[in-house]
């Protein structure tokens, strides 16, 4: 087997939040020899299809901020949102594109309207109860006044905050600009596909190619996002939280002459999805995103239902003129999504080994903070232990509810999803038909779990409705996470 050049670190995972740390690790140790591996497509890549939304209140559920691990969590996308505006500078000056910050969309305009039931009510409560509390910017403004504005009579918004903190930025151009400046500081990016480690004698010594040959390194960091799943499991059945790839699906368009948005608009985070979002890029050009389906593996190509729930949606409770803008590109992306919905970032029991995923939305706006916190911990300036406790890769899964909470929640982001994507009932009933199925479909995955944990309405989603769920990947990880940890909690 061909060993190529050993590295002092070798990054697995090309995308914005492997580059990012790599730049910050080139800039403060310039003597050190790194290489980021990842295929140079990209292909189903979260960073290929994001957004780049840089919202941290704009995020908020009423879940955010019940526990301590959602409490961190949030700190992070605060300490980001700080962050932002000097690092895109830097990214800028380093890279040496001059234009980088000209998609730059300053300010976020959260909506509410009644198109998914009262979920969109809660969290957009928890919304202004978090501006609140932490003294956060924000204007009240009346739904007429946001540019660019139009929906169908029947999706007109009740209320609208506006956030001129956060706002959004083109991830492509970003991604690009940022493997230019690591580059620039001697990084070395490797088109190659990792397929595992070179564990011996409890210590990583680098990582084994698709295409036979190897990589040397004294240390490993994974960060290969949705593709990070299988090889965590280096680590033994149970160790680190199953992983889903949440499949997200976006199109470009081009307005074709009338005026369009002017900043992010957005609906609260709605049926374990992100919410409805459009991102002006300049020039007519728009995103617009809203999807979210978790998967077991990375999906690479858009399929017909979503698609077509993402442009009605958008159509409906954004701008009816949607209809007549022509469509650039369909881009579709995997968020890494650890089964208790929270970060994996820290050092391992396997010497040398380091992970850095599972961000699931929040990947490219918390890029910053995670690149400064994990080279500090890389140049023994911190400890990831220390600096973010709670999100250890080797751990139990985190619980934000009980079993029997998530068997509610689930039924209600269900008829709340339903609702958004035109739920007609007859006269006679209401949703209590609807919400009895969900919440009989989450029952029968509980009664066949020994050790059940609460799981979000997302992960439910992509697991419930499997044909065998006894033997469901899922139900085994819990097994095994069981045995692992039983007596830690």
């Amino acid at each position: 087997m061909n060993v190529k050049t050993p590295y002092d670190v070798v990054v697995v995972g090309n995308g914005i939040v492997g580059l990012s740390i790599a730049y910050e690790l080139a800039k403060r140790a310039r003597e050190l020899r790194i290489a980021v591996l990842g295929p140079a497509h990209r292909s189903g890549a979260a960073s290929m299809a994001a957004g780049a939304m840089l919202n941290t209140f704009g995020e908020i559920t009423k879940y955010t901020l019940l526990s301590p691990a959602g409490q961190a969590k949030f700190q992070i996308c605060r300490d980001a949102l700080d962050r932002w505006p000097t690092w895109l500078q830097e990214v800028k000056d380093a890279s040496g594109v001059a234009d980088l910050d000209r998609s730059l969309s300053q300010g976020t305009t959260v909506l509410l309207n009644a198109k998914s039931g009262h979920l969109d009510d809660e969290n957009f409560a928890a919304l202004q109860s978090a501006l609140a509390k932490f003294d956060e910017p924000f204007e009240e403004i009346s739904p007429a006044d946001v540019p660019g504005l139009d929906p169908l009579a029947e999706a007109r918004p009740l209320r609208a905050i506006h956030l001129p903190r956060e706002g959004a930025i083109d991830a492509r151009a970003v991604l690009d600009a940022m493997q230019t400046a690591a580059t620039s500081l001697g990084v070395t990016v490797i088109d190659a596909e990792v397929t595992g480690f070179d564990v011996r004698d409890g210590r990583a010594h680098g990582v084994h190619l698709a295409d036979g040959g190897s990589i040397a390194g004294a240390t490993v960091l994974l960060a290969a996002g949705a593709f990070s799943g299988p090889l965590t499991e280096v680590l033994g059945p149970g160790a680190v939280p199953a992983m889903f790839a949440g499949k997200g699906i976006a199109v470009q368009t081009q307005r074709r002459a009338e005026p369009g948005f002017q900043h992010v608009v957005r609906t609260p985070n709605r049926s374990g999805s992100c919410g409805l979002h459009l991102i002006p890029l300049g020039d007519g050009v728009e995103y617009l995103g809203a999807t979210n389906l978790l998967f077991d593996v990375p999906a690479h190509v858009a399929d017909i239902g979503m698609s077509e729930f993402l442009v009605q949606v958008a159509r409906e409770q954004l701008d009816h003129k949607l209809f007549f803008s022509d469509v650039k590109a369909w881009m579709v992306g995997n968020r890494p999504v650890a089964l208790d919905g929270f970060p994996l970032v820290g050092r391992t029991s396997i010497d040398g080994l380091m992970i850095a995923t599972g961000t699931y939305r929040d990947g490219f706006h918390c890029s910053p903070v995670l690149a400064k916190l994990v080279v500090d911990d890389l140049l023994g300036e911190g400890s990831l232990a220390e600096s973010l406790p709670h999100f250890t890769p080797e751990r139990a899964p985190i619980e934000s509810m009980s079993p029997q909470e998530a068997v509610r929640e689930f039924a209600f982001h269900g008829v709340s999803a339903s609702i958004e994507a035109g739920l007609r009932l007859p006269s006679h009933t209401d949703t209590s038909v609807l919400d009895l199925f969900y919440q009989q479909a989450a029952q029968r995955f509980y009664d066949l779990v020994p050790h059940p944990v609460g799981l979000s309405p997302e992960v439910l989603l992509g697991t419930v409705f499997s044909p065998d769920l006894e033997n469901h990947r899922i139900t085994r990880y819990l097994t095994d996470a069981h045995k692992r940890y039983s007596g830690t909690r």
